[in-house]
């Protein structure tokens, strides 16, 4: 295999050891600089340079994006996909895993734990907002922060609305969560790849100090993770779209709650504490893989006129509730089920035989406008956008109104 590691770190320890971990293995490796890169695009001919120079042949690449060239580098990252070049993380795996409002807005859909988060914009919501997660003591934490910088912890309502208020002055973005009092300065750091958890270990804050982020100090010991956490954790970069990822969570009295999901996770603090060769099974994993690029199944199945994937759900008046997926006669509609969502779990390639619930929902790919009929025709009408024609007297008001602005 030829990888190519995305860094414009290639002396710290990470970069180094995973290029260690190529050569070991017999695999060719370069440590290339994201931000040299060139791209270039043609109809049905994406195309990469890199310092000035046509890129050679890669079988995969590593992407080690920095959060300060994240626009940049999932571009970078976007091309080599579209270039039929396995990445161990997609591009928009690491977009969702990197703007923590996007993340937690695509977690929650999908029962994973969560602290209690709100995102506000206006000054009038704060207080409420602060309340409905149950009031002070709250974290306050910058969207795209890593390592622990720009995370605070507001012990009272006061100070959590002034630095909330200076924050937003200053045009940041910022998210409130629910303080987890019983993790005070622990956290769990689990390193996610393909469908394992191959390490973890708890982070535990030091002095007064409520971050547990090794940066900040924090010292790291040995867990064995409970299969809850494993599970959480590794649905949790599923869905993100990652196939390698270092995922944090709180230990909450009612279970683990996500905190963050690292696209680039360090090596240096996991391996030093679990003496676990994380980063040859990084390798690995990407030597194992790199036959089966990364697709976009929605892009891809989308193509065909009039055909596309689109999600199903089966409410308890349905009448294919009790009828086994068979007998709903959705194949005779042309309408495959590729995955079945069932009180937050999901059943891939769901067999025919398969009892349908209420409450269930199917990711189908079929005709569209056949997947529209299923829905309820009251829904369907409400749904159904109504075109009227505009009156010369509304388009002379809304010019008046635009004058006066």
């Amino acid at each position: 295999m030829k990888l190519a590691i995305l860094s414009r770190e290639k002396n710290n320890y990470s970069t180094r050891r995973l290029v260690e971990a190529c050569k070991i293995r017999g695999h060719e490796v370069k440590v290339l600089n994201t931000l040299k890169f060139a791209l270039d695009l043609e109809e049905g001919d994406p195309d990469l340079y890199y310092n000035q120079k046509r890129l050679g042949h890669f079988d995969a690449i590593l992407p080690r994006i920095g959060a300060s060239i994240t626009y940049f580098g999932t571009a970078v990252v976007r091309q080599f996909q579209a270039m039929d070049i396995y990445s161990a993380n997609t591009a928009d795996g690491i977009l969702n895993s990197r703007d923590k409002l996007r993340s937690f807005q695509i977690l929650s859909k999908h029962h994973v734990g969560l602290p209690y988060t709100t995102f506000v914009k206006d000054k009038k919501d704060i207080i409420p907002a602060i309340n409905r997660i149950g009031g002070a003591p709250v974290v306050i934490k910058l969207l795209e922060g890593t390592q622990g910088v720009g995370v605070l912890l507001a012990h009272t309502m006061e100070s959590a609305t002034s630095i909330i208020e200076l924050l937003q002055s200053q045009k940041q973005n910022i998210l409130v969560q629910k303080f987890i009092a019983e993790s005070k300065g622990k956290d769990i750091r689990a390193i996610v790849v393909g469908d394992q958890v191959i390490a973890a270990m708890r982070r535990v804050a030091q002095g007064q100090e409520f971050r547990s982020n090794v940066h900040r100090g924090g010292k790291t010991e040995m867990v064995e993770l409970s299969e809850e956490y494993k599970e959480v954790a590794i649905k949790a970069a599923k869905i993100m779209g990652l196939g390698i990822a270092g995922v944090d969570m709180l230990e909450g009295k009612d279970g683990p709650q996500i905190m963050e999901i690292n696209s680039s996770p360090g090596l240096e603090g996991i391996e030093g504490c679990t003496k676990i060769d994380v980063a040859g099974a990084f390798i690995d994993y990407i030597a194992g893989q790199v036959d089966f690029p990364e697709i976009d199944i929605r892009q891809q199945l989308s193509v065909s006129k009039g055909f596309g994937v689109s999600e199903i759900f089966i409410p308890k008046e349905s009448e294919f509730v009790g009828n086994s997926i068979i007998e709903s006669g959705l194949q005779e509609k042309d309408i495959n089920v590729l995955t079945l969502h069932r009180n937050g779990k999901v059943i891939p390639n769901p067999k025919g035989e398969r009892v349908l619930e209420a409450g269930d929902k199917l990711f189908c790919f079929g005709r569209l406008d056949t997947m529209k009929d299923l829905i309820p025709l009251k829904t369907r009408k409400k749904r159904k956008p109504k075109i009227k024609k505009l009156k010369v007297k509304d388009i002379k008001k809304a010019k008046e109104l635009e004058v006066q602005k």
